[in-house]
């Protein structure tokens, strides 16, 4: 994945995402190195003094959008895809997803994350926040998946209370507790110490405290400590179930959000996943407060039944709101594109209010605010000179998004940011750029043998679900498989 040193895109429709939230119409990028050197009109650009062995691609008045941030993705769910359909979260987790990954072994994580990683840079992510790794995925293989794939990726390695989940009661048993002793706050922060800021920075390390539902206090109040010391980032799932609400009330007597604060977990380094369930007249102010980020979820929500997180309140509140996909088992795809138009559509409908979550607030969740969400917004989220050069360019010239290139002319058509939210999806993306690096173009990942990954995920899950005991669901609705 060797960069050139100069490269020079011009004619592309930039949507920059800047702090002017500029839109350059036939306007183009030099990177050199890993950097945003220049952005501008490509007559400007090509009018400039650029060095020898500038390599310059034509992008066609196709969109250059920043790389897409999934700030809430389970890597190693990839190889679970189709399976634990139709069932309520909780016993979703305990009975399904849990078992399977409790039994996780050899490659299985390396696989599963490798196919997770490939999906996204082809469908225009070029970040993630992997919100909860246990150490049955094997950490040392799960970053060599992104050493190997070329993208950026936050891993929050999971850390688990040595005591059993008693107060939840048996039905909340968690089977990966096989491996608790593993899963200890030291053990976060060797992995932090080894593996934080490799591959030339792409990769980073946080913590990821599990979700509370009646454990023992006293780890989230270590995890908070352990991170405010050493200055770590942290990602929580909190109240994603109306069940999490009422168990942080009986186990905690708080409110999801005052748990949180009550363990040092709330912060500017903590992103907090789904927030569903909150005390609206307590929670968002203490969120604002202490500048901590949301994750939203709406497909992961919805297909679990779990509920629509309040995200217009806490944009009026200034709350920074990013999106993810969650993992194949609840969502089907890593392709952050459905969930920003699910995102700029449900909360429109759900209040009544078609001025909630236009096209370029959604893109600026999946952009800008990804990358503050990660403590990166100095580095990528935004195409501006000196940031990473991180950059998906998509094709809008499917009859789904047309007549959107009568904008070229001037001639009115979509605002560009409805087209991208509202009638693109990751088949439009035809070029990917990760720090500087080409690493997906015309239809081809440069980076991963799609077909390999694709027979390895085949035979891994098979594999696991003979170990786990987790049977095959039977057809619904009366449906027959002969």
């Amino acid at each position: 994945m060797a960069s050139i040193k100069s490269s020079l895109y011009i004619h592309g429709t930039i949507v920059t995402v800047n702090k002017r939230r500029e839109v350059l119409l036939d306007g183009a990028i030099h990177v050199v190195e890993n950097r945003i050197a220049a952005i501008g009109k490509t007559t400007t650009l090509l009018a400039s003094s650029l060095p020898e062995d500038t390599v310059t691609t034509n992008l066609k008045s196709r969109i250059v959008i920043p790389g897409l941030i999934n700030a809430h993705a389970h890597l190693i769910q990839s190889l679970m895809r189709g399976l634990g359909e139709d069932m309520d979260l909780h016993r979703w987790a305990c009975d399904v997803i849990w078992p399977l990954e409790a039994t996780y072994e050899g490659d299985d994580g390396y696989i599963a994350a490798k196919l997770a990683m490939a999906e996204m840079l082809k469908s225009g992510t070029t970040c993630f926040l992997e919100p909860m790794l246990p150490s049955h995925a094997g950490f040392d293989r799960v970053s060599k998946a992104v050493e190997e794939t070329g993208i950026r990726g936050c891993l929050g390695t999971l850390v688990k209370s040595p005591k059993s989940n008693s107060r939840a009661g048996d039905s909340f048993k968690d089977a990966r507790d096989n491996n608790a002793a593993d899963m200890s706050v030291q053990a976060a922060l060797a992995k932090h110490e080894k593996y934080h800021g490799l591959y030339d920075d792409r990769l980073h390390v946080w913590i990821a405290a599990e979700t509370p539902r009646g454990v023992d206090e006293s780890i989230y109040a270590e995890v908070g400590a352990a991170c405010e010391k050493h200055n770590l980032r942290l990602t929580v799932h909190v109240a994603e179930d109306a069940r999490d609400k009422v168990l942080i009330k009986e186990c905690y007597s708080a409110t999801p959000v005052q748990f949180c604060q009550n363990n040092c977990l709330t912060s500017d380094r903590t992103v907090l996943a789904h927030m569903i369930h909150l005390d609206l007249d307590t929670d968002l102010d203490i969120l604002k407060a202490t500048n901590t980020s949301v994750v939203h979820n709406p497909t992961s929500n919805c297909k679990l039944g779990d509920g629509i997180a309040a995200i217009p309140q806490m944009l009026e509140k200034d709350i920074n709101v990013a999106l993810g996909t969650d993992g194949a088992p609840c969502s089907n795809t890593y392709d952050l594109f459905r969930d920003m138009h699910l995102a700029g559509i449900i909360h429109k409908g759900r209040s009544q209010n078609a001025t909630h979550l236009p096209a370029e607030q959604v893109l600026e969740m999946a952009t800008i605010n990804g990358a503050k969400a990660l403590g990166l917004e100095k580095e990528i989220g935004s195409l501006e000179v000196g940031k990473k050069a991180d950059f998906a360019v998509l094709d809008a010239s499917e009859l789904r998004a047309a007549p959107y290139d009568a904008i070229q002319a001037g001639k009115g058509g979509a605002h560009v940011a409805t087209t991208v939210v509202h009638s693109c999806d990751g088949k439009d993306v035809v070029m990917v750029v990760v720090n500087g690096v080409l690493v997906f173009e015309s239809g081809k990942l440069i980076t991963v043998d799609e077909e390999d990954i694709k027979q390895k995920s085949r035979e891994a899950i098979l594999q696991i679900r003979e170990r786990s005991g987790v049977s095959a669901q039977p057809a619904k609705m009366g449906w027959t498989y002969t």
